[in-house]
């Protein structure tokens, strides 16, 4: 069978290509189409358009960027009509997603939504556009279940990918030591800096990171970086500084962090499954105007991270917009690294929450059950 999948970031990239993977298990005549990553590439088929000329983040550069997304959404358009898949695959990313899916359904091809859009947490009326134009809907959150049968739609709800993604991590991860020997680390703990995978969430995260790391020095910062962020940016924040920047080793450094200060996203989740007590940090373009306007009119949700979500209660403080202060995570920091107490409490709710979400295999689950519906 043929198959379009569209991922818009990095974390789509990852979840696109274990589902690739699976799908080719269970099809050995799978043909692949797509907008993602280098790891979707490396599961063979066709990369149309990368991620990285698509993440856009936070009103302000949306609206920059109107132009670059509306031809994105042409070439996707005209490559739909012209390799005609048995069904598109839409991979979170909502605002973009969308309108192919409508777009796909009056071209008579089947719309999967795999992650389906936070609708929960924000711009509930697109509620409408999934019942209108999306034939099968995945869900990876085990709240989302309830969520959506309240609003008359049925899911498939297959587990979390990420619990694969560790797992499979884990299985051919370096020992400490290698790590360590790998990247030119010394013997102190490592505290993780996981500043986001767009250059704009870096911007706003990475520098107040940095000068909460300079008050710690027994300790050695680590940042995560990401190849699709241009070296420069990191280069030019921590100018000075003794942090470490390790590019496409996200995992390693989490498998051997002690704590870690995390952007809000799906790192909060992975951070969670490696066991490592976090903060949470996020700001989006246009201060404290754009934080009163989401948060009085358009955000439903009590929390921005997944832990705190999943388990329905605050397990990690969040520093979001106008609480993201040098005070408010130095302080923070502080109690991750030196209140035994407080980590072990972290700890058991990190447990409950792996408790919550199931077994691994969810790639396999959610390909499995996409082919028989296909057929």
């Amino acid at each position: 069978m043929k198959y379009y999948l569209i991922a818009g970031e990095a974390s789509g990239d990852l979840h696109g290509s274990n589902l690739m993977r699976e799908l080719s298990k269970a099809d050995p005549h799978a043909s692949f189409r797509y907008f993602g990553g280098d790891l979707m590439q490396a599961e063979g088929g066709t990369l149309v358009r990368h991620y990285k000329e698509m993440a856009f983040m936070g009103i302000v550069n949306v609206v920059l960027h109107l132009r670059t997304i509306g031809r994105n959404l042409k070439i996707c358009q005209n490559d739909l009509v012209e390799f005609h898949p048995d069904v598109v695959i839409l991979i979170d990313y909502p605002g973009f997603n969308l309108r192919i899916a409508e777009f796909a359904k009056k071209q008579g091809i089947k719309v999967f939504y795999y992650i389906s859009p936070k609708v929960w947490a924000w711009k509930e009326n697109r509620i409408k556009t999934l019942k209108a134009f999306v034939d099968e809907l995945f869900t990876i959150l085990p709240f989302e279940t309830d969520y959506f049968k309240k609003h008359g739609i049925d899911v498939h709800y297959v587990g979390n990918p990420l619990m694969d993604s560790v797992e499979l991590f884990r299985q051919k991860a370096l020992s400490k030591e290698e790590f360590l020997n790998n990247n030119f680390l010394d013997n102190r703990p490592i505290v993780a800096l996981l500043s986001g995978s767009r250059k704009q969430e870096i911007k706003h995260t990475l520098p107040l990171m940095k000068k909460a790391a300079a008050c710690y020095p027994e300790y050695q910062f680590v940042a995560a970086g990401v190849s699709s962020v241009d070296k420069k940016v990191y280069d030019h924040i921590i100018k000075g500084f003794p942090i470490s920047v390790l590019y496409n080793q996200t995992y390693d450094l989490l498998n051997n962090a002690y704590a870690a200060l995390v952007a809000s996203g799906t790192a909060t989740l992975e951070t969670a499954l490696f066991e490592v007590p976090q903060t949470v940090l996020y700001r989006v373009e246009g201060g404290r105007l754009v934080h009163f306007i989401m948060k009085k009119f358009f955000l439903k949700v009590k929390w921005a991270s997944l832990p705190n979500l999943i388990l329905n209660q605050e397990v990690l403080k969040e520093y979001i917009q106008n609480d993201l202060t040098f005070n408010n995570v130095k302080n923070e920091l502080h109690r991750l690294l030196y209140e035994q107490e407080y980590r072990k409490n972290i700890s058991a709710d990190y447990a409950r929450l792996k408790g919550m979400i199931g077994e691994p295999g969810t790639s396999r689950r959610a390909a499995q059950i996409m082919i028989r519906l296909l057929k």
